[in-house]
């Protein structure tokens, strides 16, 4: 009876290990499957947000191209109205735009993607407009000013547009991330808490589960991180105006029909130089001395074009060369100074690019003797680049360099504006020793 008794006993005891082991493991299992799902939800709106900005990089880096010359040949008689492809290229920009709204989930940018359907509704009411107009020989002065200004600024509002849709959903995506971090942190946290927690038998699983958890991810983490360095890449790369290559070599072609051979090849290697240093093998950060020679290819072919009115001088001690800086930073700064400034001013004027060093930073200083800003407006951009809030009379290159800076290295550093109105404008970019 004692035996049988005690046979008894271990069987309870058994079922209560059992029960026990039950017990202790499903609070486990419940925060496991909760955690799985919401990475799962995590993973699949990570996804979405990236294929948002790839989407629209690679739409706002081809669509004005292609419409603006597309428009420009139908006006000129060299492709007839169903040749020209523009029904068909405002046909997928719509697509596009729908396909977008379905990945954002922010208002603004949904607004901003209604604005961009209005502009649409716009391009093609001018393309029925140059339709109708063709075959009409004192209607192709009509059909030009059309295109120059309504077509190239509508596409270009639309351009600007889909930029703005792109960095606020990288900036969505890095903040969505750093959740998305501190989220996983918690997960390995609490889970080796609860396996810990339980008996001998289980320290197994609470080693393993952890790794078992979080090396997916990791990986995961890993690839949406290249996902979105490229994104931020082609999204600079958007920001090189296409309207300045053309001209470039529109000016190179001009000056081979004039037998100016000098010029030619200054301007070619120049160029060359140019998109060679703004591609650089894709690294985000370069050394002053490759930003400077950037610029100064840049600055050498305008001077080529706007030689009766722009002037220039590169002053950087050498003791700067090997600071870092992130690329594109001061070129775009050079060229708001020539659109705005120097082009704006009766006799043009100069840019000077100079240096200086404090004791726990340094700036580069983009000065011009352009058109220079009123009070009002420069205090909208200074309000614009404190509160990180673009408007829409805000210079976009400014408001890009300056947030660069600021997501990279903190708040101390970024852009500041001084300016007289008619005597020029003077950019201290504010960057730390590196």
């Amino acid at each position: 009876m004692t035996k049988e008794r005690s046979k008894k006993q271990r069987s309870r005891l058994a079922t209560q290990i059992r029960i026990s082991y039950i017990v202790l493991l499903l609070p486990s299992l419940v925060f496991i499957a909760y955690a799985f799902y919401n990475m799962w939800s995590i993973n699949k709106r990570n996804n979405d947000m990236i294929s948002s900005v790839v989407t629209a990089s690679e739409f706002s880096s081809q669509f004005k191209e292609d419409f603006d010359n597309a428009t420009y040949l139908l006006i000129v008689g060299y492709v007839t109205p169903e040749d020209s492809g523009l029904k068909e290229e405002l046909a997928q920009a719509r697509a596009v735009v729908d396909q977008l709204k379905g990945y954002t989930n922010t208002e603004d940018n949904q607004q901003r993607l209604l604005y961009a359907e209005k502009y649409l509704n716009n391009l093609e009411t001018y393309v029925d407009q140059i339709t109708q107009n063709l075959g009409s020989e004192n209607k192709y002065e009509d059909n030009m000013l059309i295109w120059e200004n309504d077509v190239q600024i509508v596409t270009s509002l639309l351009k600007d547009t889909v930029n703005e849709y792109i960095y606020y959903e990288n900036r969505q995506i890095q903040t969505t991330q750093a959740n998305n971090n501190d989220f996983f942190v918690n997960i390995v946290e609490i889970s080796i808490g609860l396996l810990a927690f339980g008996l001998v038998s289980m320290v197994f699983v609470s080693y393993f589960g952890p790794k078992f958890i979080t090396r997916p991810i990791e990986e995961q983490v890993k690839e949406e991180q290249k996902l979105l360095r490229k994104a931020e890449f082609d999204l600079l790369q958007s920001q090189i105006n296409p309207h300045f290559l053309y001209n470039t070599l529109d000016t190179i072609v001009w000056s081979a029909e004039a037998g100016n051979q000098k010029q030619v090849i200054s301007m070619v290697g120049n160029l060359s130089d140019f998109f060679r240093l703004s591609l650089n093998k894709g690294k985000e950060n370069v050394l002053i001395r490759e930003e400077l020679q950037h610029v100064r290819s840049y600055l050498e072919i305008q001077q080529i074009r706007y030689q009766d009115i722009l002037t220039f001088e590169i002053n950087v001690p050498e003791e700067y060369y090997d600071y870092h800086i992130p690329k594109l930073t001061i070129q775009p700064v050079v060229e708001n100074a020539l659109y705005h400034g120097i082009k704006n001013k009766r006799g043009g004027g100069k840019i000077t690019i100079t240096a200086e060093q404090k004791k726990d930073y340094f700036s580069i200083i983009v000065e011009d003797t352009g058109k220079g800003m009123e009070q009002d407006r420069l205090r909208q951009v200074r309000k614009a680049l404190r509160n990180s809030t673009p408007e829409k009379n805000v210079v976009y290159g400014l408001y890009n360099v300056n947030e660069r800076i600021r997501l990279n290295f903190g708040e101390g550093y970024g852009v500041h504006l001084e300016s007289i109105p008619e005597k020029g404008t003077r950019v201290i970019i504010r960057l730390p020793k590196k």
